[in-house]
């Protein structure tokens, strides 16, 4: 593990950013309430975290421990990761710029626009907006914030990794849904090997599995439902060695199964979930996970950023 990325360092960091962000919600709930064998389920609801998904933590993370110029920030984004920029560039004080790919949802860009962050939509996919913005960083002299590739983001994501073992200790597996990988490089720190911890991947995305199979970090094509949320066409270098070391395996979806464990979420917990938040539950729900008697499994809601109007379909 990094030096950086020691549990006394996440510590560290959730003790900063403890003023900043909510301490999300956990809710239990029984595997037959779905229709699944009995075991205890601990759905972490980050869902119902500033900006609408757990992005605001690294976002916080970035610009509370770093020297943040006049020029502000600029930031790349699928949609969430801008909004949490923009929030929390808001409420320091500081200029944002955020780029975002056409496909980003209109319910996330509209809270960016919100966040009254200068915003530039352009280019398919989130490859494009992270060019966009190297481009405007080296022009203006502004800072980058990544969206999942840097010590800050997994720090970010380790205090939310803390503080879920804390309010559902002894968790013998937590699925975690996976993109560029931030989240899920922050819960391998975390828990080192305590907890298994399992990657969940759309069929359409397949970032982490196709980095893991190859032995490096590999481009994939990606594309889908989650694709503006867990669509980064590559795995983190920061995050592949974590996973190499800490994750069991990685859980590969149909976009049908994502959209079923929306419907499902909003069905028996009126939970309104963004298709990559809901990936964790859909390894569940569609069996791609096989849960064990007895099993007590943490799942990650990761992001709400959608419409109500999507359910009940």
């Amino acid at each position: 593990m990094p030096e950086r990325l020691t549990r006394e360092r996440i510590l560290e960091t959730a003790r900063l950013l403890r003023p900043h962000v909510r301490k999300t919600p956990v809710i239990e709930v029984s595997g037959t309430d779905f229709g699944l064998a009995d075991c205890q389920l601990y759905l972490k609801l980050e869902l119902t975290q500033h900006s609408g998904s757990f992005k605001a933590r690294g976002a916080f993370a970035h610009l509370l421990t770093r020297a943040v110029p006049e020029a502000g920030v600029v930031a790349a984004s699928g949609g969430n990761h801008g909004a949490a920029v923009a929030f929390a560039a808001r409420r320091l004080g500081k200029p944002a710029h955020i780029f975002v790919p056409r496909i980003s949802s209109p319910a996330k860009i509209e809270r960016i626009r919100r966040e009254q962050a200068m915003l530039e939509i352009g280019g398919e996919r989130y490859a494009d907006a992270l060019a966009a913005s190297h481009e405007r960083a080296a022009k203006t002299g502004a800072i980058e914030v990544h969206a999942y590739d840097a010590i800050e983001n997994l720090l970010g994501t380790g205090s939310m990794a803390a503080e879920f073992e804390e309010q559902a200790p002894a968790l013998d597996v937590v699925l975690v849904p996976v993109g560029g990988g931030g989240l899920i490089g922050g819960f391998s720190a975390w828990y080192g090997g305590r907890a298994r911890v399992v990657g969940v991947e759309p069929e359409l995305a397949p970032t982490l599995a196709r980095a893991l199979d190859a032995g490096r970090p590999v481009d994939v094509d990606v594309n889908g439902i989650a694709a503006d949320s867990l669509g980064a066409r590559q795995i983190g270098a920061h995050v592949f060695p974590l996973a190499q070391r800490h994750v069991e395996r990685v859980v590969l979806l149909e976009d049908p199964q994502i959209s079923a464990a929306q419907d499902a979420l909003w069905d028996r917990l009126r939970m309104v979930v963004e298709p990559g938040g809901a990936a964790a539950f859909a390894a569940i729900l569609s069996g791609r996970y096989s849960l064990g008697p007895g099993e007590r499994v943490g799942v990650v809601v990761s992001g709400g950023n959608t419409v109500a109007v999507d359910f009940g379909r």
